[in-house]
């Protein structure tokens, strides 16, 4: 029953993010969106990092 609840508590979440992001949202530009990839690129291998010597000490 508590996966239930989870499932549905999840469900909500992103349906209230798509419809708040379809309404307030705005689209990026060409260059907004090359700055961002490059940000997502170094915190995504950051955290891969910081993952792994987790899993190491851990």
């Amino acid at each position: 029953m508590a996966l239930l609840v989870i499932l549905a508590c999840v469900f909500l979440g992103i349906g209230l993010m798509v419809f708040f992001g379809e309404k307030y949202g705005k689209p990026l530009t060409s260059e907004e969106q090359g700055k961002y990839s490059k940000i997502i690129i170094f915190l995504v291998m950051g955290s891969l990092v910081i993952a792994i010597i987790n899993q190491l000490v851990g």
